[in-house]
């Protein structure tokens, strides 16, 4: 028995390190100054500093792509959540033909990769004046994360008894009541764990975002920290930095609210 628990702490150890290790790392290089960045071997900090989160944010227009990159996400997880349960609720609980042929529909539209529409929707936000403004990134990121938001809440609200929903139309509600009074209140778990997982996803996202934006007005975190490198040096103190700075905000949003996830991805897990 002994052997086995040491076994599973070993691989327990094994997963934090291979997930939590290069986010430790870049603290580690993040704080060091820089004529210990190149030392070999590597070693932590022997003079911790924060010049170079200093630097990120003085020198460079940092605040205001990390702000762009918080609407963009936030808006997207709302336009997501909004338009999707709409859709998801009609394919649960509404009677109508096809409900699978759609579903087949929706999941195959989430399989096709970024780079296979990326000159295509660039053409199409040029042509609209479009390009360079987080509308764009917006409406991108809301298209290519709806698949997946109608996909998952459908099962959500399979999960809720068709006899609570038939109950609400018999008391008086209309459809849309029922709704926003019954399902939707009874899918909380489900709708914030959906909303967070979209709100990673919009965050995280750099193939568009380098793609359709030009300026800082635009600009998302990831591509501004790709971006950092200049021709005869890498700036790699000042990237560390950023890294953490933008990696900080979705670690503390998941461990905030990791329960409300677990709820919502257990509730998804057990649809009738």
């Amino acid at each position: 028995m002994q052997k086995v628990q040491f076994r599973f702490y070993l691989f327990l150890v094994f997963v934090i390190t291979f997930f939590a290790g290069p986010f430790l790392w870049q603290v580690i290089t993040s704080l060091k100054p820089a004529s210990e960045l190149a030392t070999l071997p590597p070693v932590l900090p022997s003079n911790p500093t924060f010049e170079n989160y200093a630097s990120v944010f003085k020198e460079r227009p940092f605040l205001r792509v990390v702000l762009n990159s918080f609407i963009v996400a936030t808006s997207t997880a709302f336009l997501s959540i909004g338009i999707g349960s709409l859709a998801a609720f009609a394919l649960a609980k509404l009677e109508m033909k096809g409900k699978s042929v759609v579903l087949l529909l929706v999941l195959s539209a989430s399989m096709f990769p970024s780079i296979s529409i990326v000159a295509p929707l660039f053409v199409l936000l040029r042509a609209l004046h479009l390009r360079d403004t987080l509308f764009a990134l917006i409406f991108t990121y809301t298209v290519f994360a709806l698949p997946f938001t109608i996909w998952v809440l459908t099962g959500f609200f399979k999960s809720i008894p068709n006899e609570v929903y038939l109950a609400s139309r018999v008391d008086g509600c209309t459809v849309f009541q029922s709704f926003y009074r019954i399902v939707l209140p009874l899918s909380a778990p489900g709708l914030f764990s959906t909303a967070i997982l979209v709100f990673i996803f919009s965050w995280n996202e750099f193939l568009f975002a380098l793609v359709f934006t030009a300026t800082v007005a635009s600009r998302t975190a990831p591509v501004e920290i790709a971006l950092f490198p200049g021709i005869h040096e890498v700036p790699w103190g000042e990237m560390a930095a950023a890294s953490v700075v933008v990696t900080i905000p979705v670690v503390v949003l998941v461990f905030l609210f990791r329960q409300r996830i677990m709820e919502g991805i257990i509730m998804g897990a057990i649809k009738g």
